[in-house]
């Protein structure tokens, strides 16, 4: 499971090795004494599988504050859903909410769908891109809202190092005439046993025209988190 984000394409349903997938996620980092920090980040994910359709429903959070005021604050929602049309070639649709106020706005809530391909299929490597058209509105934290039409297109890439670690890498774009958002996430997953796994991630967000009350382009979260399966 990621830091799940809009671009997080679904397993292909005709590989699952079981009809339900749940995963819980958890980290936390804190300092204490010259400098009093602490950071959590928090997430759940649930899928479905069918013969030849999944869907799935997550939620995460993110914090971070630095003596007593806070530096970072993200929520999101989200769902996404995946039709098989041939072994290599589906359809998909999503549906996602995120709350960032550092970023600029109190609300962005993103509606895409299109066309997906499975490039490789793994293991050892997998690889799929995605395309197709989509609606964007937010409720700016300056005030007044913004809604827009979008080109999203996504590039997910996992590859099995071994029966205990994994690798992936997802890369996700958001085209609307002069703004365009580039995600990306690096991850490295190590089970520990066969219920709990460890997660390195790095994840960078770059907002090519960012609201006029922010003062950076790109945002960048490096988490550690332990990950329980059910």
């Amino acid at each position: 499971m990621a830091d799940v984000t809009d671009f997080e394409a679904l397993d292909d349903p005709s590989t699952a090795k079981k009809p339900f997938d749940g995963k819980a996620q958890l980290g936390y980092t804190g300092h204490s004494g010259n400098t009093d920090s602490k950071t959590l980040n928090a997430g759940a994910y649930a899928t479905w599988f069918r013969k030849d359709h999944s869907y799935s429903i997550w939620a995460n959070a993110n914090s971070a504050s630095s003596d007593d005021e806070t530096t970072a604050e993200r929520y999101q929602l989200g769902g996404r859903t995946r039709y098989n049309l041939t072994n290599r070639n589906y359809l998909f649709g999503q549906l996602r909410w995120t709350s960032d106020r550092f970023a600029g706005y109190h609300s962005r809530t993103v509606l895409a769908g299109g066309y997906g391909r499975q490039i490789l299929v793994g293991p050892p490597h997998s690889l799929s891109v995605e395309a197709g058209p989509g609606i964007r509105h937010d409720d700016l934290t300056s005030g007044g809202s913004d809604t827009r039409l979008i080109a999203y297109g996504a590039l997910n890439y996992a590859y099995h190092i071994s029966d205990t670690a994994n690798f992936t890498q997802r890369i996700g774009l958001q085209y609307a005439g002069n703004n365009t958002t580039t995600d990306s996430e690096s991850a490295l997953n190590v089970s520990i046993n066969k219920d709990f796994t460890l997660r390195l991630a790095y994840a960078i967000e770059h907002n090519s025209n960012p609201p006029a009350d922010t003062t950076h382009k790109t945002d960048s979260t490096t988490t550690v988190s332990l990950i329980y399966g059910f």
